[in-house]
């Protein structure tokens, strides 16, 4: 499993350039699809964290409850890609303008 989690934080950005680069519509997917998964994963952040605070129950086992949101790992895990994504096209970028 470990193994997969690495070759697919790397294959999968890679796939992504490649996409884009064949079919330009592929870039403006990834990048609404990156503002959709901020807001995701923004909002459940905010408002777990809003609810410890309001509860009064400061604990390590509360806040680290929102790691159990399946939405929250699928918008964190893609950010972690388009990130990853976005670093490997400006890599491209300055190498094409030197």
């Amino acid at each position: 499993m470990k193994i997969f989690l690495v070759l697919g934080s790397i294959i999968i950005p890679i796939v992504m350039v490649v996409l884009q680069r064949k079919w330009r519509r592929f870039h403006i997917f990834f990048n609404l699809a990156a503002l959709i998964s901020a807001l995701i994963f923004g909002n459940i952040a905010s408002i777990a964290i809003f609810n410890i605070i309001k509860d009064n129950k400061v604990f390590m086992t509360n806040i680290h409850s929102v790691f159990l949101n399946p939405f929250f790992l699928i918008t964190g895990a893609y950010l972690g890609l388009y990130l990853i994504y976005s670093i490997i096209l400006r890599i491209l970028s300055e190498y094409q303008n030197k």
